[in-house]
C-alpha cells in the first residue's frame, strides 16, 4: 500500500511538472491551448487504454464553447468568450449511466505566474483519481465527469461553457470543485450546497484528511473576500449542488511568479487526491445522486476538530441545541442576578464601553488595550466589590455576551451560530461542575488545572479558526487595491480576537491577587513593539527564497487614442501605466525607481469610459491610486481592428449600432452613455444590459484559437446631444507571445527591486463617441 501510495504521489507531481514546465497559460496562448490541451488528452488516452478490459468506459470530448453571461462581481460585468478549451472525460459503467458526477479543475493560468497551485496541481490530482476509478474492478454505480477547463482566471467562462451548453450537463447532479487561493498546505471545504446536506454527510463519511467549516462558507460567500470560483457557475448556471475545495496557505504566492512546482509538497498532493477519491467514490456510489432533489432541503452545520474528524448536524437541530443552551444561560444568569448586591449589568455596560475604546484606539493600542482598558476600567469602578466577586462577575459578564452572540446568530440562521454556543455551554458546564470546588477553595491550582481543561475543546477549536481567518485574510489584504488600509483591519481583527479569547480567561486575572505585574509586562511588551515598528523594523515586502513576501505591481505599456464625433483623432499619448495593488502605492518604490512619484499620479478623466485607461477587469473602484509614465508609442504586430458595421434607427425609437472587432485573445470593451442617453438592449448574455458600480458597462472579451471576428450590437435611447449619445471604448491586452513586451517595459521591469513582482503586458486603448 504504501508503495503504490508512493508511485501515485509520484505520477502527480509529474504531470503537475509536466503542465507547469511550459510557463504561463493564459487563455488564448499556444501554451494553453495547445501544449497544455495535448499533455492532458495524451495522459487521458493511456487512462484510457489501461483500463479498458476494466468495467468501465472512458469517452473524451474536447469542447470549444461560445458564449456570454452577466455576473454580480466586482461590482457587477457582462463576459464573453469564443471558442475556448474545455475537455471533458466521461467515466462510467460499460452498460452505461444515467447519473453523472462533475468533478472541476482549470489548467490555465494567469498571465506572468507558472499557476502550480491555481490550478494545475489540482488538474495533476484529478488525472491520477481519474486512473484509481477507472481501474476499479468493480463497476461504479453512477459516473463522473472529469472537467479540466481551460479559461476559469478568464472570470470562470469555460464552466459556463460546459454547464450550459455541453450535452453531459444535463444528466450531472452535483459536483466537486478543486480551487486555490494559496501554495500548497491543507485543501478546506469553504462552501457548500446550496442547501443538500447530504453533500456535506458524504464529505464527512468518506474524506480521509477533513478539514471544512460552515464559518469559511458564510464568509466567503458574504463577499468579503474579492474571490470567486467555478462553484457560482455551476450553482446560478446549472442550478446543481456542489463541494468547493481550495488550498489555502501561503497566499503571498498566489497568481505571482514563485507559484512552482517546487513548493508544494508531495503530502499536500497525496492528502487532497486521497480525500478526494474518497468523496468522489462514495459519492458514485450512493443512492443519493439518482434523486438528489429529494434531499435538497436543509443546511448543514459542519466544522473539524484540528483535521481529526467532522462534526455535522442538520441546521434545524443546531437551532434547537442553540436555543436550549441559550435558555439554560439565561437561567442561570437569572438566579445570580436576583440577588441584590449583583451588578450583572453595569458590569456589562462597563466591558462593553471597554471593548469599544479598545476597538476605536485599535491603531495606537491594538492587542495591549483589551487589557489596559478593561483592568483598568473594572477595577477602578468596581474597587468595592471583593476579588472573588469581581472574578465571578467577569464570568457572568463573558457569558452574557457570548449568549447574546448566540441568539443573533440563531435568529439570523446563520449556522456559524455554533461558535458562540460552544463557547457558552463549554464554560458554562465547567463552571456548574466546579461551583463547589470554587466555593470551598477559591481559585486553587485544581480549580485553575480543571476550568482550563473544560474549556479546552471550544478555545481549540476557536484559536484554530482564527489561524485560518489570519492565513486567508493577510495576504489577500496585499492585493485588494489601494483603498483598504491593511494595518486597520489586521488590528481589528487581532483586537476582536483577543477579546474572544481572553474573554473566560480574564476570569483568572480578577481571581490573582495582584495585576500589576501583568500591566507591566503588557506594557513593556506594546512599547518594545512600538519602538521596533517606529525603527521601521519590520519592512512588509522580502524576496528571501525560502518564503517570499512579493508586492505585486501591474504594469502597462500602453497607447491610447482618442477619437471626436468626427471619427477624426482629438489625442493620442503613450506611457507605462502603473498600478500598485496594496495600500502603500509606490511609497516603497520611489526611492529606487525615483521616475515614478507623485507628480505623474493621473486622475480619473469622468468624461471617458473608465477614467480613458486600459482596465484589464473593472476594479477601478478597489485601486484609485495610478501612475503614468510617458514612453514611445507601442506598436503590436496584431493590432486591434474596430469598425462599425451599421448604425440604424428602430422602429420602437432607438438607435442600433452594430460592431466587428478583431483582436487579441483579450480584450475589455466600456460603454459610457451621455447624460439622458441609456441603453436598452444590447447582443450579449440575456439581452438586458448589465450595470455597473461606476455607472458604466464592462464587457470582458476573451478568445481561444481561431476563433472569429467578434461582432456585437446594442440599442440606445437617443437624447442626441451636442457630445453625442455614447462614449465607446475598447482596450486590447497582449498577454503572452512578442506582442507582450517592449525594449521600455523591460528596462523597467529590471530596476524593480527583487522583493517586488511586477506583472506586465502591452495594452491600446482607443476611444470613439456617437
Amino acid at each position: 500500500i504504501l508503495g503504490l501510495a508512493y508511485i501515485w504521489k509520484l505520477l502527480a507531481m509529474l504531470h503537475l511538472e509536466r503542465i507547469t514546465s511550459v510557463g504561463p497559460r493564459p487563455t488564448g496562448s499556444p501554451e494553453n491551448e495547445i501544449l497544455t490541451v495535448n499533455f492532458l488528452l495524451e495522459q487521458i488516452e493511456h487512462i484510457k487504454a489501461d483500463s479498458a478490459s476494466g468495467p468501465h468506459s472512458v469517452t473524451v470530448d474536447v469542447q470549444r464553447p461560445t458564449g456570454s453571461f452577466s455576473i454580480d462581481f466586482l461590482g457587477g460585468f457582462t463576459s464573453y468568450y469564443d471558442r475556448v478549451s474545455n475537455i471533458a472525460v466521461r467515466l462510467e459503467p460499460k452498460a452505461g449511466a444515467q447519473h453523472l458526477m462533475l468533478a472541476n479543475c482549470h489548467f490555465d493560468s494567469v498571465a506572468n505566474s507558472p499557476g502550480a497551485s491555481d490550478d494545475a496541481v489540482s488538474c495533476a490530482v484529478m488525472l491520477e483519481v481519474l486512473h484509481s476509478l477507472a481501474n476499479l474492478s468493480t463497476p461504479l454505480r453512477h459516473g463522473v465527469v472529469f472537467l479540466f477547463n481551460g479559461a476559469e482566471e478568464n472570470v470562470l467562462q469555460a464552466s459556463h461553457g460546459f454547464i450550459t451548453q455541453h450535452p453531459w450537463a444535463k444528466q450531472v447532479r452535483a459536483f466537486i470543485n478543486l480551487e486555490a487561493a494559496g501554495v500548497g498546505g491543507k485543501e478546506v471545504v469553504f462552501q457548500t450546497g446550496p442547501e443538500n446536506p447530504w453533500l456535506v454527510q458524504a464529505y464527512v463519511h468518506a474524506a480521509k484528511h477533513p478539514f471544512a467549516s460552515v464559518v469559511g462558507q458564510e464568509v466567503f460567500q458574504s463577499g468579503v473576500i474579492p474571490s470567486d470560483t467555478d462553484f457560482r457557475i455551476y450553482r446560478d448556471f446549472g442550478n446543481i449542488p456542489g463541494i468547493d475545495l481550495a488550498f489555502i496557505e501561503n497566499g503571498f504566492l498566489y497568481h505571482t511568479k514563485y507559484d512552482t512546482s517546487d513548493r508544494i509538497l508531495t503530502d499536500s498532493i497525496q492528502r487532497a487526491g486521497d480525500n478526494i477519491l474518497a468523496v468522489l467514490k462514495h459519492l458514485v456510489m450512493s443512492e443519493e445522486l439518482a434523486d438528489s432533489s429529494e434531499y435538497r432541503h436543509g443546511n448543514m452545520v459542519f466544522f473539524d476538530l484540528l483535521g481529526m474528524v467532522v462534526v455535522a448536524y442538520p441546521a434545524r437541530v443546531g437551532t434547537i441545541i442553540n436555543y436550549m443552551t441559550a435558555m439554560a444561560t439565561f437561567l442561570y444568569l437569572f438566579k445570580k442576578c436576583s440577588h441584590p448586591s449583583n451588578e450583572l449589568a453595569y458590569a456589562t455596560a462597563v466591558v462593553i464601553l471597554s471593548w469599544l475604546v479598545t476597538l476605536l484606539t485599535v491603531l495606537i493600542i491594538a492587542l495591549v488595550g483589551l487589557f489596559l482598558a478593561d483592568l483598568v476600567c473594572l477595577v477602578v469602578l468596581l474597587q468595592g466589590v471583593r476579588r472573588l466577586e469581581l472574578g465571578e462577575l467577569y464570568f457572568d459578564v463573558s457569558l452574557l455576551l457570548w449568549c447574546a452572540a448566540l441568539v443573533y446568530l440563531t435568529a439570523n440562521d446563520l449556522c456559524s451560530a455554533y461558535v458562540p454556543m460552544l463557547m457558552v455551554a463549554f464554560p458554562l458546564t465547567t463552571k456548574l461542575l466546579l461551583a463547589r470546588e470554587f466555593k470551598l477553595r477559591g481559585a486553587s491550582v485544581k480549580y485553575s488545572v480543571l476550568y482550563q481543561l473544560g474549556l479546552a475543546l471550544p478555545y481549540v477549536h476557536f484559536m484554530f479558526l482564527i489561524w485560518v481567518v489570519f492565513e486567508i485574510f493577510t495576504p489577500i489584504l496585499g492585493r485588494s487595491g489601494t483603498e483598504i488600509p491593511p494595518d486597520v483591519v489586521l488590528a481589528t481583527l487581532v483586537t476582536l480576537a483577543t477579546l474572544f479569547l481572553s474573554s473566560f480567561f480574564l476570569h483568572f486575572i480578577y481571581l490573582a491577587r495582584s495585576t500589576k505585574w501583568l500591566l507591566a509586562g503588557l506594557g513593556t511588551v506594546f512599547t518594545v513593539f512600538l519602538v521596533l515598528v517606529l525603527c521601521g523594523m519590520f519592512f512588509p515586502y522580502t524576496a528571501d527564497p525560502s518564503s517570499p513576501r512579493p508586492k505585486r505591481v501591474f504594469l502597462q505599456h500602453t497607447t491610447r487614442t482618442f477619437h471626436g464625433l468626427d471619427g477624426q483623432v482629438k489625442s493620442r499619448d503613450s506611457g507605462l501605466w502603473i498600478n500598485s495593488f496594496d495600500y502603500t502605492g509606490m511609497q516603497h518604490i520611489t526611492p529606487i525607481i525615483p521616475e515614478i512619484n507623485d507628480t505623474i499620479r493621473t486622475s480619473c478623466q469622468e468624461d471617458r469610459p473608465f477614467c480613458g485607461y486600459p482596465w484589464f477587469l473593472p476594479v477601478k473602484f478597489l485601486v484609485k491610486k495610478n501612475w503614468y509614465l510617458p514612453a514611445p508609442e507601442v506598436f503590436p504586430k496584431s493590432p486591434i481592428e474596430f469598425q462599425v458595421l451599421s448604425k440604424e434607427q428602430t422602429k420602437w425609437g432607438t438607435v442600433k449600432i452594430t460592431f466587428e472587432v478583431k483582436g487579441p485573445s483579450h480584450m475589455s470593451l466600456y460603454l459610457r452613455p451621455h447624460q439622458g442617453a441609456s441603453l436598452s438592449s444590447w447582443s450579449f448574455g440575456d439581452g438586458v444590459p448589465q450595470y455597473h458600480l461606476a455607472g458604466e458597462y464592462f464587457i470582458f472579451y476573451s478568445h481561444g484559437l481561431d476563433a472569429p471576428a467578434w461582432n456585437f450590437w446594442f440599442e440606445i435611447q437617443d437624447p442626441s446631444g451636442p457630445e453625442g449619445m455614447i462614449s465607446v471604448a475598447i482596450s486590447s491586452h497582449y498577454f503572452f507571445g512578442e506582442d507582450q513586451r517592449t525594449v521600455q517595459l523591460e528596462d523597467m521591469l529590471k530596476r524593480f527591486p527583487k522583493w517586488a513582482f511586477p506583472s506586465s503586458w502591452v495594452s491600446t486603448y482607443h476611444m470613439y463617441r456617437y
